[in-house]
């Protein structure tokens, strides 16, 4: 799911870079949001498999940004 929501920020073709990488670290902070004290290592792993995906995505539009939040990854 969660590349299928990167993808398809990537390909809109009506608004700048700058919107897909709020759009696309919105997506990553409603994923931790959803986290919970409950929430098992295998979700929290999961999440963070998932924002590695994100991170991704924004270093094809922003090199340094990319880099920086890849780098600083909990």
């Amino acid at each position: 799911m969660t590349e299928y929501m990167v993808n398809k920020i990537l390909n809109y073709k009506t608004i700048s870079d700058k919107d897909k990488i709020d759009r696309l670290l919105e997506l990553d902070a409603i994923m931790y949001t959803n986290l919970g004290s409950d929430s098992t290592k295998t979700d929290r792993n999961e999440t963070k498999k998932k924002s590695r995906i994100i991170y991704r995505a924004i270093k094809n539009l922003d090199r340094d940004l990319g880099d920086m939040l890849l780098i600083n990854q909990c």
